[in-house]
């Protein structure tokens, strides 16, 4: 199975000498094509950190991470923000979509500045729109939608490009309990029918039970991982609880 993501010995420390904070310690992590992976742990344990720096929003401070078979660790700047454009995705907990655009004008945006045939365009954004189920809304605007068609529309626009690797931030956070399940529910079929591979950071065990495999961070380390195999997802949810219980998250970890 082709590996999309290779992280070897990263590490992340904040400040200066007398005051440094280690914020993620020697993590090692390979991801592969198609897989749904979540990433949880307590507040301050290290996931968005993680997330950020895979993100090449953040650079560590050492080690090396390879996404789809290119090192991203010495790039400028210029060439990481061709390289987060052409192949990386990105749903937000706020949904960061433009008021002034339509629905289907956010979720063409990267196509538009990848300068894409009009009619390929065309052709995407219909596709993801149907797999989102937002094809009925796509010339309104997001004041005019829900919180759970803007979080479907901001998921279109970070696969409609077709990236290699799709990062989600806490992307049920303000989503009621039914639009936080259609979400995840397109999500994990964008994994197993598309071959989507996706890393979400989420505190939310009802998330997480919809991945194939859960990584655990705690004190910025990797603490442990589960897989959820031929297991229900109901039975992956009391895993998962159970493996949070463990490493003291808080009430708010497992919501």
């Amino acid at each position: 199975m082709k590996t999309i993501v290779e992280a070897k010995r990263v590490k992340k420390i904040y400040g200066v000498k007398g005051n440094v904070f280690t914020a993620l310690e020697e993590i090692d992590l390979t991801v592969c094509e198609g897989e749904f992976v979540g990433i949880m742990g307590p507040s301050g344990a290290g996931k968005s950190t993680l997330l950020n720096v895979l993100a090449t929003i953040d650079a560590p401070t050492s080690g090396d991470i390879v996404i789809d078979g290119t090192s991203i660790i010495n790039m400028n700047e210029e060439k990481l923000s061709a390289f987060r454009r052409n192949n990386l995705g990105f749903i937000f907990q706020d949904y960061n979509l433009l008021d002034t655009l339509t629905v289907k004008e956010n979720i063409l945006l990267p196509l538009a500045l990848a300068k894409m045939d009009v009619t390929e365009l065309e052709r995407r954004v219909e596709a993801v729109a149907d797999k989102f189920g937002i094809r009925t809304i796509l010339d309104k605007y997001p004041y005019q939608i829900s919180g759970g068609q803007k979080q479907r529309t901001a998921a279109s626009r970070a696969i409609v490009s077709e990236p290699s690797l799709i990062l989600a931030d806490e992307p049920t956070g303000a989503l009621d309990s039914k639009s936080a399940t259609d979400l995840l529910e397109s999500l994990k079929n964008l994994s197993e029918q598309d071959k989507a591979t996706i890393l979400m950071v989420t505190h939310d065990a009802y998330a997480a039970s919809y991945c194939g495999r859960v990584l655990f961070i705690k004190d910025g380390k990797l603490f442990t991982e589960i897989v959820k195999g031929n297991e229900t997802r109901k039975e992956f949810f009391n895993k998962v609880l159970a493996v949070l219980s463990a490493i003291g998250g808080g009430a708010h970890d497992i919501i």
